[in-house]
């Protein structure tokens, strides 16, 4: 049988190398590829023949995250688990938006990580065994007492503009990377300022550490 080939995509190389040690000390795993961040792994998930991405979600220019939602469009057929070093709800509940089958914390990798791939690629959910508990009773709590999942207030454009503002880039620069308009980038801007109720770049970089677009 043909290992499953992964995609492995984080912005430390350390952290990579640790992981793929992991991997590929398994028969029926394959690191075929590495990105330094979520744009670089759709663009290798364009061009190499994978059938898992494993993304860390914290990631510059665009997080795991963003990538994983890219993914489910161009790639559908392919697989995401999301790599964390952050024990926190609501990210997972924006990975599970987002397409992914699973959530591993990277300080119990050696215990999880394998068994994450397998049950991904059989195509079952994977969360680690400490999260569930809480994960439930947060869930039920909110049930109770009537108040909504968090909804995705940003558009996915307005997310990756959102991304790059808060990481210093100019309004050129930021149309360089998207490839749009000076004139498009200050609208999301704009629209983003008022639909969050925001005033200044300073609420949006505050803004994209509390939702998890930008390590504190």
């Amino acid at each position: 049988m043909q290992p499953t080939r992964i995609l492995l995509a984080d912005d430390h190389a350390l952290v990579r190398r640790g992981v793929r040690l992991i991997l590929e000390a398994e028969p029926d795993l394959q690191v075929v590829a590495e990105a330094s961040d979520g744009h670089e792994a759709v663009s290798l998930a364009r061009s190499h023949p994978v059938d898992l991405a494993i993304l860390d979600i914290a990631m510059p220019r665009m997080t795991g995250l963003q990538a994983a939602r890219e993914l489910s469009v161009v790639r559908p057929e392919v697989r995401v688990l999301m790599l964390t070093m952050y024990d926190n709800e609501q990210y997972f509940f924006q990975a599970l938006k987002a397409g992914a089958s699973g959530y591993v914390l990277k300080s119990v990798l050696d215990r999880d990580l394998v068994e994450a791939c397998r049950a991904t690629m059989r195509g079952e959910p994977f969360l680690y065994a400490g999260a569930v508990t809480a994960l439930v009773r947060s869930y039920l709590d909110r049930v109770r007492q009537g108040v909504d999942l968090p909804q995705q207030i940003l558009t996915a454009r307005e997310e990756e503009v959102l991304k790059l503002v808060a990481e210093g880039n100019s309004s050129k620069e930021i149309a360089e990377i998207l490839t749009i308009s000076i004139k498009t980038v200050e609208r999301h801007r704009s629209n983003m300022l008022q639909k969050l109720g925001l005033r200044d770049r300073l609420d949006l970089t505050r803004y994209a550490i509390r939702v998890g677009l930008l390590e504190p």
